[in-house]
């Protein structure tokens, strides 16, 4: 099957038909033993965090949410879609950002001892902007605090340097994860998964499906012959 005739089976939550049994089963095939051909690699965003964004803050306000949002894990309403989890089964390898929110978003696809977490898929940072006398809705601080971050601000956190360092040793552990083949699943963060597809790209591996950013949406790369 073609990496666009899989996606597309999951897209359209198909059965498979038993076309490929090493995606519905996991049982070896040729593409098992054949090194050259790396599998295939989803970034899926977590799920909805359980966190108030209706109350306007301060910028110190602002640094307190933003540890929270750090540290919390997901409304518990939040669910994944069916195209997912349908991906999630067919996966061989399903891999996380140590955040709680991935780690919940992981285990609302596979069963915990599936989950292989590493900190180097851990969301971008966001800093609070300087603006002392200003009260913003987290949303429109998010915006603000990403902006100037893009410009250099870090205030003591990762900076955007940094953090582009980090995403070639992020894209290298999903390289590593596929290059017997197997397919990947990783669950983690909107602007790090974003942040790794320009590396992505550099190294060889097309988008073959693009769904955004929304919670629980993904990105599906196959790489290049």
């Amino acid at each position: 099957m073609s990496a666009r005739c899989w996606l597309a089976s999951c897209l359209n939550g198909t059965k498979y038909n038993g076309v490929n049994r090493r995606l519905m089963t996991g049982a070896t095939t040729s593409k098992k033993t054949d090194a050259t051909k790396p599998g295939r690699l989803v970034l899926t965003r977590h799920g909805k965090p359980a966190l108030d964004r209706s109350k306007r803050v301060s910028s110190a306000g602002y640094y307190s949410w933003w540890q929270a949002y750090e540290a919390g894990g997901l409304d518990p309403a939040s669910k994944p879609p069916q195209t997912l989890k349908d991906i999630a089964k067919n996966s061989d390898k399903v891999l996380s950002s140590i955040r709680l929110r991935a780690v919940q978003t992981a285990q609302a696809l596979v069963s915990d001892d599936q989950i292989i977490r590493h900190e180097v898929f851990v969301e971008a940072a966001l800093p609070a902007p300087p603006f002392a006398l200003i009260q913003m809705k987290p949303s429109a601080w998010d915006v603000w605090s990403r902006f100037l971050w893009w410009l250099g601000m870090s205030r003591g956190e990762e900076s955007k340097a940094q953090a582009e360092t980090r995403a070639f040793a992020a894209v290298d552990e999903l390289e590593r994860a596929s290059a017997d083949g197997s397919d990947v699943l990783l669950c983690a963060h909107g602007w790090f998964n974003r942040m790794m597809r320009p590396v992505l790209q550099a190294r060889g591996w097309d988008c073959i499906y693009d769904g955004r950013d929304e919670y629980w949406a993904f990105r599906c790369y196959e790489k290049r012959c």
